[in-house]
């Protein structure tokens, strides 16, 4: 790696994204690393510059309380610290991330010397690098789902290691309408990537039958995606590696060592333990707008790259409960009227992420004057910068009104339209 680095070392603080950002946003490089990490293992990382002690209210793991160890403090590197008593001293974390960039500037650069040469041409050539050094001549397989993360992936792979790469995009049945026939356009007719393409719906809304919890409802759609592959990649003979598009904050929200785990995700949690493939990982230390930058400097379009996040285990995650057919088609029409409206009212590129959910649950309502008993659409539209925070979009009520009155006309068994507009934390931005 070229670039400078900063360590953020994780001493209980529930601020360490916004510490390892605020580096990053003065042009240098971070990563946060856990609080037991040894003066061996920092020596051993790449143009280490310095140490962030991020100390906080989580500093106490299994019952004893934690701190800068004594070798680490005496390694040699330059160290600050937030919200720490060391030696006397401390340095109160700033509320807002702007200050926390400006806290930091001269020790950065001032005390550590380092130099801001964290951008996305350099990120893009390390990765080559590191990719083909990984991967040699042996043949990757890419799960592609079309999302912004895979996508970039998928166009960092083909700029490193070209025909080597295989992407199968899997129909888990689970995709929102008209994607399927989507992403074979773009990947297979316009970016000439090898494809394939396997209609999986059956096989996945079979396992999936009533199984409401929704740790284990990802868990068996991330188990049933690697067997999918390793099937494919039995076909296409000599498959070593699998590609997947986790993101930083993929990682820290499955769970550190001083946090707990917010929601696992498909592809860090529900991996299953007897995978066949060595992972390639390209983007796991990026933000989420740094994997839009990333894209855009790899040349995709736009519509790509500013495409909304669509979780892994898809709609279902947005199917409350155990998933039903009928419920699935309810939250994909639902979905798709969103998204139409918010297109025509201009909010798909204002708002970051937006889609409808179905409970598991009926009200009371009344059609064509008689009484009905059916479920609710829940609508949610938040904002964010890195998926780590995220505030309510507030709709304009005509745009809302309109939204509502199409869904209760054109989607079956939904009889009530529902504005979620609780922020992150303390809700998350999906329901499961």
């Amino acid at each position: 790696m070229k670039q400078d680095m900063l360590v953020v070392l994780d001493l209980g603080s529930t601020r360490n994204t916004d510490v390892a950002r605020a580096v990053r946003a003065l042009g240098v490089y971070s990563e946060i690393c856990n609080y037991d990490v040894t003066a061996a293992e920092l020596k051993a990382m790449p143009n280490v510059k310095g140490i962030i002690a991020n100390g906080g209210p989580n500093n106490e793991v299994d019952g004893v309380k934690i701190g800068l160890s004594d070798e680490v403090r005496n390694s040699g590197f330059p160290i600050y610290t937030f919200d720490y008593e060391e030696n006397g001293t401390m340095n109160p974390m700033p509320v807002e991330d702007a200050d926390i960039q400006e806290a930091l500037r001269s020790f950065v650069f001032d005390t550590c010397k380092a130099q801001p040469n964290w951008n996305m041409e350099n990120f893009i050539a390390d990765q080559v690098e590191l990719i083909r050094r990984q991967v040699g001549d042996q043949k990757v397989l890419l799960a592609l789902s079309g999302g912004v993360d895979s996508s970039v992936v998928a166009a960092l792979l083909l700029k490193a290691i070209g025909s080597q790469l295989t992407c199968v995009h899997v129909n888990h049945g689970l995709l929102r309408k008209g994607e399927p026939e989507q992403v074979v356009q773009v990947f297979r007719e316009e970016l000439n990537a090898n494809l394939v393409y396997v209609d999986a719906t059956d096989r996945f809304l079979d396992k999936l039958a009533g199984i409401a919890d929704p740790e284990k409802k990802r868990k068996i759609i991330g188990a049933e995606f690697i067997r999918v592959f390793e099937e494919e990649a039995r076909k296409l003979d000599g498959i070593k590696f699998l590609a997947q598009g986790t993101i930083y904050p993929d990682i820290v929200e499955s769970g550190t060592k001083t946090a707990k785990m917010v929601k696992s995700h498909h592809n860090v949690g529900g991996l299953p333990e007897d995978l066949q493939f060595d992972l390639v990982e390209p983007l796991k230390m990026l933000f989420k707008d740094e994997v839009r930058a990333c894209g855009s400097a790899l040349g995709l379009p736009d519509s790509m790259v500013y495409r909304q996040p669509f979780p892994g285990p898809g709609l279902g995650v947005r199917c409350l409960g155990a998933i039903t057919r009928d419920r699935l088609e309810a939250v994909r029409e639902s979905d798709a009227i969103l998204r139409e409206e918010f297109a025509k009212s201009g909010l798909d590129r204002k708002v970051w992420q937006y889609f409808t959910i179905v409970p598991d649950f009926k009200s009371v309502g009344v059609r064509d004057n008689a009484r009905c008993f059916d479920w609710p659409v829940i609508i949610r539209a938040v904002n964010t910068v890195d998926a780590m925070t995220a505030t309510v979009e507030q709709i304009d009520w005509p745009v809302l009104l309109k939204i509502t009155d199409r869904i209760l006309k054109e989607v079956p068994g939904v009889n009530r339209v529902c504005y979620d507009i609780s922020p992150k934390p303390t809700a998350t931005i999906e329901w499961e």
